[in-house]
């Protein structure tokens, strides 16, 4: 059963804050369940309806839950069967640059971009990603649920980007309005693709790191293209041929 200082707490954990302090976050439905489950990540408990229990028998503490009280605790509009409360991974160890593709995210602010990008980055086979530090975070539910599990595979720092792109010797590839159109570049094993922010492109203080100006030549009338609709058509050449 379900208590109301066990619901508070775990709703709680919608918050940055409080996912920070306790290194804890969640992910709901069947599907990211069952691959946390079978992951690296520590699951702490999981909290499911009967019927989902009777019919996947788990090695971790549980608590049976009715549809009423998975909604309340939930942060989907339709829950979805079962919730988990995993634990953080803190250790990450230090990114390696040789032999990679590397994807840098300057302040992107959305979500379900982050989400979408990490999961495109899983599908190119990329396993890294350099956040900077205002970017929103890789633990927020809705980056969680879009990435369809993904998040599992890939890595997020976050860290002051001018440091760090000072301190590496790869090629550095920047998204940007005016630059070599992505139809005139080849794949290539090893370099950084740096995106910014939603609205506001890749700041002055990143700029300068950018080795290589690239861009998606326009056709139609579009203003603009998604950052994660742009990540992964400049990916789909990088690595892609």
């Amino acid at each position: 059963m379900l208590s109301k200082n066990e619901l508070k707490y775990i709703q709680s954990l919608c918050q940055k804050k409080q996912r920070a302090q306790e290194g804890l976050f969640l992910a709901e439905g069947p599907k990211l369940a069952l691959e946390l489950l079978n992951s690296d990540y520590r699951v702490e408990k999981l909290y499911a309806t009967e019927d989902w229990l009777a019919d996947n028998p788990v090695d971790v503490e549980t608590t049976a839950v009715t549809e009423m009280e998975l909604a309340k605790m939930s942060t989907l509009q339709t829950p979805n069967e079962v919730l988990v409360m995993c634990r953080q991974k803190k250790d990450l160890g230090e990114p390696i640059f040789k032999n990679k593709v590397t994807i840098v995210l300057d302040g992107l602010q959305d979500p379900g971009n982050l989400g979408t990008i990490i999961r495109i980055a899983d599908w190119f086979g990329i396993d890294q990603i350099i956040a900077s530090e205002d970017t929103v975070e890789f633990y927020n539910p809705k980056v969680i649920q879009s990435t369809m599990g993904s998040f599992i595979r890939v890595r997020c720092w976050y860290q002051q980007l001018p440091e760090i792109l000072s301190s590496v010797n790869v090629p550095i590839y920047g998204a940007l309005l005016k630059g070599q159109s992505v139809n005139q570049l080849t794949a290539l094993k090893e370099v950084i693709l740096v995106i910014g922010n939603e609205s506001k492109g890749i700041r002055e203080a990143v700029l300068p790191f950018i080795t290589k100006a690239i861009t998606i030549p326009r056709i139609g009338q579009a203003e603009s293209l998604n950052a994660a609709v742009a990540t992964g058509i400049l990916l789909s050449h990088l690595c892609g041929k």
